[in-house]
């Protein structure tokens, strides 16, 4: 028997990661969810196909619903498309039995050289997921050597972020980028030449203009917040993320919201002031397995953290402090 993420869903653009695990862990699936991050429908058609009644579908990027009008006619009604970022899902659902986060781009959209996502593929320096507002070239275009650092430093953990921007400063001033290959050949050229299964020099910087010119974590923190607010009694929280700074804000998220954080001051006595909204179903993030790392090599940094809501009233919003939300304007490294 096929596990459910060898199953084509139908004939899907983008693998979905830890599906077995996700539906495994909502057993039994039932009533309203929220997908989040919608992309090629995996998740949410999962859910239906499990037992979920409704599934409100939430994405920014306007290109995916087109696709899956016809992906996902079978389910009628039963699923619903919203074109919004999700840090706003608590608008679009109440009362839910779960709410879905699988965060990061997309294999299609690394896939689409228009996008300029991907510093594999050449095409423009765009890397906006909603396709509006100012594009990863308006900001190595536009921005100063100290913001462009501390940009790859924070959202990326670049410990060569200063040399990087200060090549990136220095060749815009002969010509200004657009292209995705010219940016990563510039940050090529001012790191060591990677070692065998190092990641490609560019990774990190990348990653980080992605972050910075989608809100990534923004998004995610006001997302966290709202799922509590949305979510119904014994309603689930899933949140697949892939790298550790995502991974930290679910986790600390998590830990306070249901009494399991630590204090700063080791030497004060822990304060419970308010009763817990939520409940711990995974103690430890959740990996894939080794069968879905030889089929799907991208679910290899993927980590599963789930919650599940108690009844108790939503708290007032954590600060970006408390959840560990990265910075701007911190320490710089090389």
């Amino acid at each position: 028997m096929k596990a459910l993420w060898q199953l084509d869903l139908p004939a899907a653009p983008h693998i979905p990661v830890l599906l077995d695990a996700i539906i495994k862990l909502a057993a039994p699936v039932k009533g309203d969810w929220l997908d989040g991050t919608l992309g090629a429908g995996g998740y949410a058609m999962a859910l239906l196909d499990a037992g979920a009644e409704h599934v409100t579908g939430i994405d920014r990027d306007p290109s995916v619903f087109d696709l899956l009008r016809s992906r996902t006619a079978k389910y009628g009604d039963r699923l619903s498309f919203v074109e919004d970022v999700f840090s706003n899902l608590s608008e679009h659902g109440h009362d839910l039995d779960g709410v879905v986060l699988d965060l990061g781009v997309s294999s299609m959209q690394l896939d689409q050289e228009g996008r300029g996502f991907s510093f594999m593929r050449d095409g423009p320096l765009d890397m906006r997921m909603s396709q509006s507002g100012p594009s990863a070239a308006d900001l190595v275009n536009e921005l100063s050597e100290a913001e462009l650092a501390d940009i790859l430093f924070a959202y990326g953990e670049e410990r060569a972020s200063r040399r990087i921007a200060r090549a990136i400063v220095a060749r815009r001033q002969s010509q200004p980028f657009e292209r995705t290959l010219d940016l990563a050949d510039v940050i090529q050229g001012v790191l060591p030449r990677p070692k065998p299964g190092q990641a490609h020099p560019a990774t990190r910087s990348f990653q980080a203009l992605r972050i910075a010119v989608n809100h990534e974590f923004d998004e995610l923190f006001m997302g966290l917040h709202g799922a509590e607010e949305a979510l119904a009694p014994g309603g689930l929280l899933m949140v697949v993320t892939f790298h550790s700074l995502e991974d930290r804000m679910v986790k600390r998220f998590l830990q306070l919201r249901s009494g399991h954080g630590q204090n700063a001051n080791r030497f004060a006595p822990e304060m419970q002031t308010s009763k817990p909204t939520f409940d711990l179903v995974t103690r430890k993030a959740v990996s894939a397995e080794e069968e879905e790392l030889s089929q799907n090599p991208r679910a290899r940094s993927a980590r599963l953290r789930v919650g599940r809501r108690t009844g108790a009233p939503a708290l007032k919003s954590l600060s970006a402090k408390d959840l560990g939300m990265p910075s701007i304007g911190g320490k710089r490294r090389a």
